[in-house]
């Protein structure tokens, strides 16, 4: 085998490892929006589910507006720590894909790089 084409054949190598690792990045990309996506159906649906919220509190004259307002603010305030994890979880997904999309850019220009070394090592040929 000649230099040229055991480095080519190193470079085809290196090429098929980079696809890969930007498809498993992708994926993982995929996997966290489609996480995002359930945190942000299940803050709508806790937001949606306030008013069944007060009518599970009781109607008026069923409790005292004191018993009724302590239950109230029993549950609004599980809602908030629920929004408050629900947001670090948002940050954290976040910043997971930040990273994730600045690896895949730095494969995507390791590639090119690969595929430009390629065409100077062993030109396309022009049939």
């Amino acid at each position: 085998m000649t230099s040229e084409s055991a480095e080519s054949a190193q470079y085809d190598g290196r090429l098929r490892d980079l696809e890969a690792e930007a498809f498993r990045a992708g994926r993982t990309l995929a996997e966290h929006g489609e996480q995002l996506a359930s945190i942000r159906d299940q803050q709508r649906t806790a937001f949606g589910n306030i008013d069944s919220l007060a009518d599970a509190i009781g109607a008026p004259g069923e409790r005292s507006i004191a018993r009724r307002l302590e239950a109230l603010e029993g549950a609004v305030g599980a809602l908030r720590e629920t929004q408050i994890e629900h947001g670090r979880e948002l940050q954290s997904h976040g910043r997971m894909l930040e990273q994730l999309a600045g690896a895949v850019g730095s494969l995507v220009e390791g590639q090119a790089r690969i595929l430009e070394r390629l065409d100077e090592i062993a030109p396309p040929r022009q049939d």
